[in-house]
């Protein structure tokens, strides 16, 4: 059985219209004086209208699954990750964004954020195993059904802003909408060991599609 979590809505992120109203106007003044004039900013404008796509998802409402926070390849799972805001060592799948997936993240598994954390950091290429100590981040604690779930926002290289749309004691669904990073990232799942794994390193993956794994007592 699946959900839509959306009604019909233009499929922009909100955040990037601040670039594409200022590029199309410009396409269209420099195609006022010259079509061949306009022909960059209008590529341009394209490919900022591309980067924020943001599509309907249709979230899979099978119990105990545990989906992707966003769209991207699969660069690492580390089995013995030793992760604060999990209280236990974890496993931890690393997900890179380039600046051709859509970038709008989704919630992986349905609960109540417990805790948002942000650290400013460096900008450092975001596929590099010392991003996610280093980098800007902000991570979510989600507590589902008296487990921990953390998903962890990671700027890179090109990205300079972590956006996050929930806060601190939210309810929030399996798939939902919670953030964006800009021009290129990487997000870290957390899950708890007992999570059995659907994915492996290499695979691409797609926000609130892909299950990740499953959560073994309620399979």
């Amino acid at each position: 059985m699946e959900k839509k979590l959306s009604k019909m809505r233009i499929p922009i992120a909100k955040e990037g219209y601040v670039f594409i109203v200022p590029l199309l106007g410009i396409t269209i003044l420099f195609g006022i004086i010259s079509i061949k004039g306009a022909i960059v900013p209008a590529i341009l404008t394209l490919f900022v209208v591309y980067f924020f796509r943001d599509p309907e998802r249709v979230v899979s409402s099978e119990a105990g699954i545990i989906v992707s926070p966003a769209d991207g390849r699969v660069i690492d799972i580390n089995h013995k990750a030793d992760e604060n805001l999990m209280g236990e060592e974890s496993v931890c799948v690393s997900i890179f964004l380039s600046v051709f997936n859509v970038h709008v993240n989704r919630i992986p598994c349905e609960g109540n954020v417990i805790q948002t954390v942000y650290n400013s950091g460096k900008f450092l290429p975001a596929f590099q195993e010392k991003a996610s100590l280093l980098n800007e981040q902000n991570s979510l604690v989600i507590d589902h059904k008296n487990k921990k779930i953390v998903v962890r926002q990671i700027a890179g290289l090109i990205a300079r802003r972590i956006v996050c749309w929930v806060k601190e004691g939210c309810q929030v669904a399996r798939g939902q909408r919670f953030g964006l990073i800009r021009f290129g990232s990487r997000v870290d799942l957390f899950v708890s060991k007992d999570v059995e794994l659907k994915i492996k390193k290499g695979d691409k993956v797609v926000g609130g599609k892909t299950i990740i794994g499953k959560i073994k007592d309620e399979i």
